[in-house]
């Protein structure tokens, strides 16, 4: 549960803002749509591997990000 801390003369603005990016923070929403469906733990491992060989191609400039 997010709480967020404000002061009586603060702005409804920069409460919602400080709202939001704790929410962010969080990574809740991440979280939530992680959740929706099961994926297999080697699912989950070959895509961290896929992701990591694309990185290392943009990196070494074989593909343009």
């Amino acid at each position: 549960m997010l709480i967020i801390d404000s002061k009586d003369c603060e702005n409804i603005d920069k409460a919602l803002k400080k709202y939001k990016k704790k929410f962010e923070k969080a990574k809740i929403l991440v979280q939530l749509r992680g959740r929706q469906s099961y994926t297999k733990p080697s699912v989950k491992r070959r895509n961290e591997i896929l992701k990591a060989v694309y990185k290392q191609k943009i990196a070494s400039g074989q593909i343009e990000g």
